[in-house]
């Protein structure tokens, strides 16, 4: 089992406790970094740059990310080095497939305003059950800086 940062904002908060029961249920360990509660108007960047500094200090871990779209959030948690975050708001979920395997992402963003619980789980199974290939021509295009 994998242990798992968790963060959003208003928008994601309901999402974000869903997600959070099934994790745990599933066995994972799971950290909260908010919002812990409901609170319309607040910041993202105020739970996602803790909860992405704590995933760029533990490589062992991953990240949930959840907002509106995803997208904010997931610009957000990109500043923090040694974070990479991909985003979701539905479709198929090759894609959260291709950046895990090809660009190493370590933080899953979702847009809750685009997707139903049902589906953020399954794209969330596609981001934990998928790997980095760490074929040399993906892993010189991640560069440090």
């Amino acid at each position: 089992m994998k242990k798992i940062h968790l963060s959003t904002d208003h928008a994601g908060y309901e999402m974000k406790e869903f997600i959070k029961a099934e994790l745990i249920t599933m066995g994972h360990n799971v950290v909260d970094h908010g919002a812990s509660v409901f609170k319309e108007g607040d910041d993202y960047p105020d739970f996602i740059i803790p909860c992405a500094m704590a995933i760029a200090k533990d490589d062992t871990s991953v990240g949930i990310i959840l907002g509106g779209s995803g997208q904010g959030e997931a610009m957000c948690a990109n500043r923090v080095h040694g974070i990479y975050t991909g985003v979701y708001y539905g479709g198929d979920v090759e894609i959260i497939k291709t950046f895990r395997m090809h660009n190493n992402a370590n933080v899953l963003s979702l847009g809750a305003r685009f997707i139903n619980n049902k589906e953020a789980l399954f794209a969330i199974k596609a981001f934990l059950e998928t790997e980095f290939t760490n074929e040399e021509r993906h892993t010189r295009r991640l560069l440090s800086y």
